[in-house]
């Protein structure tokens, strides 16, 4: 845990500036989510979607997996080999091919 000097400086864990290829002199940011603050690099792409187009996006996913077309489902055409045009075999490279 870090804590906030008088200044309202905060220090970054070394692991976690390290996980995200955080150096002296790089440029972060910080939003406000909520009731959270999310710090990114400044490397990284800031959300660019509206919240109206998230919920879109979520409740295309909803859609998605009431209607059982999920990737889980092992009833879809997807789960059939010969409907996919390959099986898993076809994606390993034998010794005997090469």
């Amino acid at each position: 845990m870090s804590r906030v000097t008088s200044k309202l400086q905060v220090t970054l864990p070394k692991a976690v500036a390290i996980a995200h290829g955080i150096t002296a002199g790089s440029d972060v940011t910080f939003e406000s989510a909520g009731s959270v603050i999310v710090l990114r690099p400044g490397t990284a792409p800031a959300r660019t979607l509206s919240v109206d187009d998230r919920l879109a996006l979520f409740d295309s996913a909803t859609q998605r997996l009431q209607s059982g077309s999920s990737r889980g489902n092992l009833t879809s055409s997807a789960a059939d080999p010969v409907a996919r045009g390959w099986t898993r075999g076809d994606l390993y490279v034998r010794d005997s091919e090469t």
